[in-house]
């Protein structure tokens, strides 16, 4: 498995032959001006939920990409099939398998809201798996119990990529304990530095994780990594 980070919460993940976009926030996001996005090439587009900072560039990713098939809640997915995109629901507890592997909708704890003020369902989180390689992502989300009900339900999960930025979502601190919760001492760390209200000591965060014997990698943009 191959993760790709383009910034923000913006993931390209190759699993089993296939390439998963999360929540793709590119050309709003300055610290990722250098991003070619219509040079990005994908089989489906995830989104954890519908704010403008996770949903951003779907439509113009998805003109350059018209096989990629949309995977979000029902009301996420049915606001971009009026747009002429081609999606799949899903909603909390419930998974499906894709010809990449299965998916499962998780909860997250945060709020969600389309760009033109249309409902935008309960946020989520996605689980994905096939055979050993699991990755869970977490998406916007505070530090939830309900984390703990993921090795409960789903394969061990491999990597997990959190939000660490606080003031919206989780910090650092909370999303150490989410590894705990969640039985993953790997960590991802997205949804920090993008903007002001959310720009870390990125050390601090690393250190931190370092003294509870975690890992914790702060991908640069465009950088990827194998798990």
């Amino acid at each position: 498995m191959k993760i790709t980070y383009y910034g923000h919460s913006t993931l390209l993940i190759e699993l089993n032959g296939k390439n998963i976009l999360v929540d793709p926030f590119i050309s709003g996001n300055p610290l990722a001006s250098e991003v070619d996005i219509d040079a990005i090439k994908c089989d489906y587009i995830f989104i954890t939920h519908g704010h403008q900072d996770h949903v951003l560039d779907v439509e113009r990713i998805a003109s350059n990409n018209p096989d990629a098939l949309l995977v979000s809640n029902y009301e996420i997915v049915s606001w971009f099939q009026e747009k002429g995109i081609k999606g799949h629901p899903l909603n909390h507890g419930g998974k499906y398998n894709f010809d990449f592997g299965t998916a499962k909708y998780v909860n997250a704890v945060h709020s969600s809201v389309l760009p033109d003020g249309s409902y935008g369902g309960n946020p989520g989180g996605f689980v994905l798996w096939h055979e050993n390689e699991c990755i869970y992502i977490a998406g916007d989300t505070a530090l939830t119990r309900d984390m703990e009900l993921i090795p409960m339900t789903c394969p061990k999960v491999k990597v997990a990529v959190l939000p660490i930025g606080d003031n919206f979502t989780m910090g650092y601190k909370d999303a150490s304990i989410a590894s705990d919760f969640i039985k993953c001492n790997s960590v991802i760390g997205c949804h920090y530095d993008s903007f002001p209200p959310i720009t870390i000591d990125k050390s601090v965060a690393v250190a931190h994780f370092i003294s509870r014997g975690k890992d914790l990698t702060l991908l640069e943009v465009g950088e990827s990594k194998e798990v």
